[in-house]
């Protein structure tokens, strides 16, 4: 498998000489800092490439359309969209277009926990069956030699507790839907929600029942761990993570395009969702943006801190530039900066992380850049970044001072370099 860093990667938007909103953007959304790229150390010529590229895959019909965003030093440099939100429907995408952003709800939920490490509600050391009981006594599945009387395997204790930092970094152990066999099935029928009045409070219950995969600590594993922060930030928060996200995190920033259920209102710029079919892989649609969606249709109660939200690339800018800047973005503070240095850290050392690739360590909610030339990337060590389910991808790079952003909407993805290229193309550009 390729790391994921490089997996990750229409009307252009012209930026004019007074930088005013994009056409087609939400009244309703902060304008954006935009900048001529040659103020920032960027090429405009350079930066074209982005679309031409972009248009490229969409002429394939490997993706409906695209939204790009470049930013560096604070300035929004490249903002475009191109092809289709919803191709049977002939709508345009926009760039004020609102995706589902999957994964990439993960990092906004482990920065929510970090908020409350700085109000000194936990260490990261502390065991979480501190706040969730139901984790108190684990035990792991252990695979037996031969299929010994039909059992694939056997319990042992867990030989230690699972700590805040092992559910932030992948670490725990966790049955997934992934790549061990022997807890995947149970995985699967555990996330399968109950009933429409549960919440994933009931979730995190069921997979606390679960043997884990691996003694916490061991291994890095890819899984719903992001639930359980999210569940420890509303224990700890007396609020839900829906409530904690608008109330600290998104109204202070202006991410006002940014929810767990999309308000009906809003769903003419929501995105359709495609899939790829045939030899050609080319799109077939997969979800309507409609209110059936289960991004859309109540009950919302829900709120699922691995994959959860929808988003604009503007928003999504507004909340990693904050990260950029140390935690904090035009006058208000999310996080302190020796925080953002501590979330930003490799905290797996040398584990394998098998679904990024060579090059790259774990923080505490993000893949982190540890080796710029076994990553094969452009990336400066010390980025970090992380990407979605539908072929969406963000990166941060402190040292040059870039965040990048790409919304699509297709899955499964893999078959396409779109992330990588959009990536390479950005980081290309700089010129200074």
């Amino acid at each position: 498998m390729k790391p994921l860093q490089s997996l990750f990667f229409p009307a252009a938007f012209a930026l004019t000489a007074t930088f005013a909103l994009a056409p087609g953007f939400a009244e309703d959304s902060h304008p954006l800092p935009m900048a001529k790229p040659e103020t920032v150390g960027m090429s405009a010529e350079r930066l074209a490439r982005i679309g031409t590229r972009m248009q490229w895959y969409i002429d394939q019909k490997l993706v409906p359309g695209t939204v790009t965003l470049v930013a560096r030093k604070g300035k929004v440099v490249h903002f475009e969209a191109r092809g289709q939100r919803w191709v049977e429907q002939n709508q345009p995408m926009k760039e004020d277009t609102i995706f589902r952003i999957a994964s990439m709800t993960k990092p906004i939920t482990s920065v929510a926990l970090m908020m409350l490490f700085e109000e000194g509600k936990f260490q990261l050391n502390d065991p979480i069956a501190k706040w969730l009981p139901e984790f108190t006594t684990m035990q792991v599945a252990v695979p037996t030699e031969g299929d010994q009387a039909g059992v694939p395997y056997k319990l042992v204790p867990a030989d230690k507790p699972i700590t805040v930092e092992h559910v932030l970094t992948h670490t725990a152990g966790f049955a997934n839907s992934y790549r061990n066999a022997i807890t995947m099935p149970m995985e699967a029928k555990a996330s399968a929600r109950q009933s429409p009045d549960e919440t994933v409070a009931d979730y995190v219950k069921r997979l606390a029942a679960l043997p884990l995969n691996y003694q916490p600590g061991t291994k890095w594993e890819y899984s719903r761990a992001t639930c359980v922060v999210g569940r420890l930030v509303e224990v700890m928060s007396g609020m839900t993570l829906d409530e904690f996200f608008r109330e600290r995190i998104f109204k202070p920033l202006g991410m006002n395009d940014t929810y767990f259920y999309l308000p009906q209102e809003k769903l003419d710029r929501f995105v359709a969702m495609y899939q790829p079919e045939g030899d050609d892989n080319h799109i077939a649609l997969a979800e309507a943006p409609d209110a059936e969606s289960r991004f859309v249709k109540e009950p919302h109660n829900y709120f699922v801190g691995s994959g959860g939200l929808v988003s604009t690339a503007a928003d999504y800018w507004r909340f990693h530039q904050m990260m950029l800047n140390g935690g904090e973005l035009n006058g208000v503070r999310i996080l302190g900066r020796k925080t953002v240095e501590l979330v930003t850290s490799n905290h797996t050392r040398d584990l394998p992380i098998w679904l990024r690739g060579p090059g790259g360590g774990f923080g505490l909610g993000y893949s982190v850049t540890t080796d710029v030339g076994e990553a094969n990337s452009m990336a400066s060590v010390g980025t970090f970044g992380w990407g979605g389910a539908y072929c969406t991808y963000f990166w941060v790079d402190p040292k040059e001072e870039v965040v990048g952003i790409i919304m699509t909407q297709v899955r499964p993805y893999t078959h396409i370099n779109i992330r990588q290229d959009f990536q390479n193309l950005a980081m290309q550009a700089i010129v200074d």
